[in-house]
């Protein structure tokens, strides 16, 4: 089904890195809260995730974050999660970067993963900064204030903040000494996120991009592949022998 080469020099690399966007997430029935389809109440996703809204209403947002936690918990990893578990395994030094808060990476079973949006099964004090999992506090639609009476924020990246930079720097390290490059199910326009392919290409590694439509990624990646990640990572798999 695939080229032949490109199965080659997917078996004989050592050192492998992906990224994935919100298409591997959508194939498992999460929503992208963006568009015409992701409207809550008369809000836009953009209204509601930055730090200005927390400020200015935290109730509100966290609302709509724990209606976002909600709708995640009743979807599950697909195929496309579980083929990158078994490819974690396959290689020797393997990174997984994802643009998804949704954990479903996670669930499936991956170890190595770089979140770079953070993750909205966790939260955090914004003044002190203490850690809080979801059970350990309360969801519904009044935001919760930690010990130090600062509020506690779902543990993702909102519009207008930067990225952790340790998270960022490792995802491009990643990047810049593999040997494949697989870009998942990501519009690839998202900076800095869309510079990790393109950064792999430039250190020699083979490209590979996975999408059921071409991108602006698509005229530099090796090889595109168009469908589901779920469709056709384990196909590789196959391919490959795992």
């Amino acid at each position: 089904m695939f080229d032949t080469g490109m199965i080659q020099k997917i078996k004989k690399a050592g050192k492998a890195a992906v990224l994935t966007g919100a298409g591997i997430s959508a194939e498992s029935g999460v929503p992208t809260f963006r568009g015409q389809g992701g409207l809550w109440r008369q809000y836009r996703a953009e209204e509601l995730a930055t730090p200005e809204a927390f400020s200015r209403n935290p109730d509100l947002v966290w609302e709509w974050y724990c209606y976002r936690k909600d709708l995640i918990s009743k979807v599950a990893p697909n195929p496309g999660h579980h083929a990158l578990v078994k490819m974690e395994r396959h290689f020797p030094e393997f990174t997984l970067i994802t643009q998804n808060v949704d954990n479903l990476h996670r669930q499936a079973g991956s170890m190595k993963v770089l979140e770079l949006h953070g993750n909205i099964r966790r939260n955090y004090c914004w003044e002190c900064g203490k850690q809080y999992e979801d059970g350990e506090i309360q969801l519904g639609n009044k935001a919760n204030k930690c010990k130090c009476g600062g509020y506690i924020r779902p543990g993702v990246v909102w519009f207008g903040e930067t990225l952790a930079e340790r998270i960022l720097a490792e995802a491009f390290r990643a990047s810049e000494t593999c040997e494949v490059f697989f870009s998942i199910g990501t519009s690839a326009v998202v900076y800095p996120a869309a510079m990790l392919p393109l950064s792999a290409k430039q250190a020699g590694a083979v490209v590979i991009e996975i999408n059921p439509a071409e991108t602006a990624l698509t005229p530099n990646a090796d090889y595109f592949l168009r469908g589901a990640s779920g469709e056709i990572l384990p196909k590789i798999l196959e391919e490959m022998g795992i």
